[in-house]
């Protein structure tokens, strides 16, 4: 693309030199490890480093244009814009030419439950024969080459590369998870959303955020930002959690059209007569007052919100309703999210992702549900994040378990022992475990349990790492589990 027509969309404020007419960019990125000659480089002020520091090393590297804030000194022309953030997204769009008006994109945010609804999504599409994207905190996948991602929702640029890559692969339908920290910056600008899902709100990265009011209008920027035009083809919706008061909210900050969901209070899609077992839970769906009897594999009340959300929002592309909950009653489950450690024991194993106060009291009620033994709770807080809510994990754990185990999850670089002794602040002393070593913690249950109890390892579900100071070190809950199994019954 010429260097002209790149930053013709541009606000520009002035260039530091004339542009070459016959000057041609062939890559455009703010890291200088990405840069190749011929490359456009945008100076972002990030967390650790100023991009605007870095101009000399990219030009060094072959950059042949600067998009800049700050005034810097090189020898190829710069683009002088009042913020570079929201030129990298204007970039990112025009220089990959706009992937999603060419994509049905579905965005999920809320706390709890994107990487579920995006996955219910996903199969719910290509049992209907399409080619799917995901992209999301387990990976970026197209078609089913899978990509991996260092952020929940990526830069713009890396989603604007990542949507045009899809559309070449004959990708029809994006689920996409898209997190509060992306909203607030940015990330997804320049992104059309056809589908915009809400789950829930409940406490979370507040040492980002700092109120959960700053948290929930982060979270509400996807809806307002969803579009104010009413056209006939690919109208824009929004699918809405009424159980939440939150999603309640939600309404009235999006112009789209809402399609609401709930399990306990009037919606659109509505679930009544739940069942929940440890094989499964069926419900009966009630929309437009016509009754749907729903059979899922998966297990517990929150996972019948999840079905809900991904339900409306498949209906709400233009998808039978038969053929959705079909789909619905085939789906296994997703990585890390309730899922059941298979192995040569008497008893449960679950590894769920859990890692706020509300998603862990979600598991617990589940497997309250259905348990015939003791509940055992491995879980911990991460580091260097929100530590309001640490003795709240914690009483959540102490009071809806029979045994509560405390351990590190990412402790990062805070003591593990530090971040443990957040937790039980407000706990009664001989009344619960406390095991930094997280290895060891998930032995010691598996070591307690008897028949027919369950334990449940919470925190981490799908990741296959550890992160102590600023490395990471593998370390996957499944495996520890199933690890801890064969000890045992060698011991016997």
């Amino acid at each position: 693309m010429k260097a002209t027509e790149l930053i013709a969309p541009l606000i520009v404020k002035s260039t530091s030199l004339p542009i070459p007419q016959e000057l041609t960019i062939s890559k455009v990125t703010q890291d200088t490890r990405e840069i190749e000659p011929g490359s456009a480089f945008i100076c972002i002020a990030g967390a650790i480093r100023n991009g605007h520091d870095l101009a000399g090393e990219a030009v060094e590297k072959g950059a042949v244009l600067v998009i800049a804030s700050e005034k810097i000194e090189v020898a190829i022309p710069v683009v002088y814009v009042s913020n570079t953030e929201k030129a990298m997204a204007v970039l990112a769009s025009h220089f990959y030419q706009q992937p999603s008006q060419e994509l049905r994109v579905i965005g999920v945010t809320g706390t709890n439950g994107k990487t579920t609804v995006t996955h219910l999504l996903d199969q719910i599409f290509r049992d209907h024969q399409e080619t799917t994207g995901v992209i999301g905190t387990m990976y970026r996948r197209i078609g089913d080459k899978i990509h991996e991602t260092k952020n929940t929702t990526p830069d713009s640029l890396t989603l604007q590369k990542t949507l045009r890559e899809m559309k070449k692969a004959g990708v029809t339908t994006c689920s996409m998870e898209v997190s509060s920290h992306a909203l607030v910056q940015g990330r997804v600008w320049g992104t059309d959303f056809d589908i915009a899902v809400f789950t829930n709100l409940s406490q979370d990265h507040l040492e980002y955020h700092h109120t959960m009011e700053e948290y929930a209008h982060a979270k509400e920027l996807l809806f307002s930002q969803l579009g104010n035009g009413y056209q006939v083809e690919e109208p824009k919706y929004a699918v809405l959690n009424f159980d939440d008061p939150v999603g309640r909210s939600y309404q009235n900050k999006t112009a789209a059209q809402v399609y609401s969901y709930g399990i306990d209070q009037p919606a659109d899609f509505k679930a009544s007569d739940l069942k929940i077992t440890n094989k499964g839970t069926s419900f009966t769906l009630v929309f437009k007052e016509e009754e749907y009897p729903v059979q899922m594999k998966m297990i517990g009340k929150f996972n019948v919100s999840n079905s809900l959300a991904a339900i409306a929002a498949a209906y709400a592309s233009g998808l039978a309703l038969p053929s959705i909950l079909s789909s619905i009653a085939k789906i296994e489950g997703v990585r890390g999210r309730f899922e059941v450690v298979q192995g040569e024991q008497d008893f449960a194993i679950i590894v769920d992702y859990a890692h706020t106060p509300d998603g862990l009291l979600n598991v617990l009620n589940a497997v309250n549900e259905i348990k015939e033994g003791q509940v055992y709770c491995v879980v911990g807080c991460g580091g260097d994040r929100d530590r309001t809510k640490r003795p709240i994990m914690a009483d959540v754990a102490y009071t809806h378990a029979d045994h509560a185990i405390f351990t590190s999850d990412n402790p990062r670089t805070e003591d593990p022992q530090a971040i443990l002794n957040e937790m039980v602040v407000d706990l009664e002393e001989g009344t619960y475990q406390m095991i930094p070593d997280r290895r060891v913690a998930i032995q010691t249950a598996v070591e307690q349990a008897t028949s027919k109890d369950i334990i449940i390892i919470a925190g981490k579900g799908h990741e296959d790492y550890q992160i102590i100071g600023t490395e990471k070190h593998h370390f996957d809950d499944v495996e520890e589990a199933r690890q801890a199994v064969k000890l045992k019954n060698k011991e016997f």
